[in-house]
């Protein structure tokens, strides 16, 4: 008889276990209300204009549901949409992200390498766009005080710290690719990159390599360039990051540049698995 009672018990706890577990699982809407208080201090009731059940769509898939997929936490996930708002040139998003960004945790120097990043995969007038942003925010919040430079380069070594990077993830990749170009244009390309998009920027300070080469797959998709990020996604899986966190990244860019760009750029991570045989 007391075994019995025991077991009926035991029954017991765990149907109610189970009802209190169903009824402590978030909505979407819990979810996204969360995490909307978390980058702008606002919740789904703030949506009262004209075009409140267009947001309502917009908030609950962005911040309830791609904000669940994947291992990326919330300030990664802020990086790469301020990644893809700055290649887009959505400025309004941007600023907003921008201080999404900040009021997730990210640094004021977090945030401005993210947008430093972009300059050499969609150039300098973009980036500059974005920059002024970036100031605009950091001076409404009085965060000048909080950057500095982060620049570990100078004339001489550019060229050979670039190189430290880029050799163990893309080898001579460029170099080899344009080497017919005539008056040996090819070289001056290549050194190009190694100097700038590596010795320039990789080696700054405020960001790891595994953030930077994760933040360069944002750019790729959003920017369309399926062939280099292919190039990327093994450069990625070589500085640290694992298949999940490369896709995660392109599903958070998933809402800001439409399904069709995204689909392609995950073939490409498909691609890419089948390659490298990663199940």
């Amino acid at each position: 008889m007391k075994n019995i009672l025991i077991i009926f018990v035991l029954i017991i706890i765990s149907i109610s276990s189970t009802v209190f577990a169903r009824e402590e699982k978030m909505t979407r809407s819990d979810i996204a209300n969360k995490n909307l208080k978390t980058l702008f201090n606002i919740s789904l009731e703030n949506n009262k204009g004209a075009d409140k059940d267009f947001m309502d769509i917009l908030q609950k898939y962005i911040f309830g549901e791609v904000f669940e997929v994947g291992n990326l936490d919330i300030k990664t996930r802020e990086l790469l949409t301020v990644t893809t708002l700055t290649c887009m040139q959505t400025l309004p998003q941007l600023k907003a992200h921008i201080n999404g960004a900040l009021n997730s945790g990210n640094s004021p120097i977090e945030v401005r390498e993210t947008i430093y990043q972009c300059a050499p995969f969609i150039g300098f007038p973009k980036t500059l766009n974005a920059i002024a942003i970036f100031n605009e925010v950091i001076k409404e919040r009085g965060l000048e005080g909080e950057l500095k430079s982060t620049a570990t380069t100078n004339e001489a070594d550019r060229f050979k710290k670039g190189f430290e990077i880029q050799n163990p993830l893309y080898g001579d990749e460029i170099k080899e690719t344009f080497k017919n170009l005539p008056d040996n244009m090819g070289d001056d390309v290549a050194k190009f990159l190694t100097e700038v998009c590596f010795g320039d920027y990789y080696t700054r300070e405020g960001l790891d390599l595994k953030t930077r080469e994760l933040l360069t797959i944002a750019i790729l998709t959003t920017t369309k360039n399926f062939d280099t990020l292919k190039s990327h996604i093994k450069g990625n899986l070589k500085a640290g990051n694992n298949i999940e966190t490369i896709t995660s990244s392109i599903i958070q860019v998933m809402p800001y540049i439409g399904f069709p760009d995204s689909f392609a750029a995950l073939k490409t991570v498909q691609e890419v698995m089948k390659e490298e045989k990663i199940k």
